[in-house]
């Protein structure tokens, strides 16, 4: 179906359902290639800084939150990258997807209400109104 797909996953569960589209979409096609997007705010970020201290515990505790994906690609013999991104989520995926040449981009919904999104805002929602490709939301 596409051979270049962008998945914005941090490993939550929505993420690794995500995850299981995106592998759907690529598994069967010759030469696919999966780029994971891990986009890391910063306060979280600052407070990773705080916990931790060192850089390499915190990027290997990142890619641990992303093993059950990884797990899964190398299962299906899917070739993948990971890109662990600092800023605001939104903005930072929707600046990477659009950077890249991607048929698609696959992301996770939240499950925000409607007054929680109209408020908050969304990840997903960003990302969906600014990409320049397709988007895949999955609930």
């Amino acid at each position: 179906m596409y051979k270049k797909v962008l998945l914005a996953a941090d490993g939550s569960e929505n993420s690794v359902r995500a995850a299981e589209h995106a592998m759907a979409m690529v598994e069967h096609e010759q030469d696919s290639h999966m780029d994971i997007i891990f986009a890391v705010d910063g306060d979280k970020s600052k407070s990773d800084v705080l916990k931790y201290g060192d850089s390499n515990v915190i990027n290997s505790k990142r890619k641990a939150k992303l093993a059950p994906i990884e797990t899964k690609l190398k299962e299906k013999n899917i070739s993948y990258d990971i890109h662990i991104k600092h800023g605001d989520p939104g903005p930072a995926i929707v600046k990477f997807a659009n950077e890249g040449s991607y048929q698609c981009v696959i992301i996770g919904s939240r499950g925000l209400n409607q007054v929680q999104t109209m408020v908050l805002g969304s990840v997903s929602h960003k990302v969906a109104k600014r990409v320049q490709c397709p988007v895949m939301i999955v609930k």
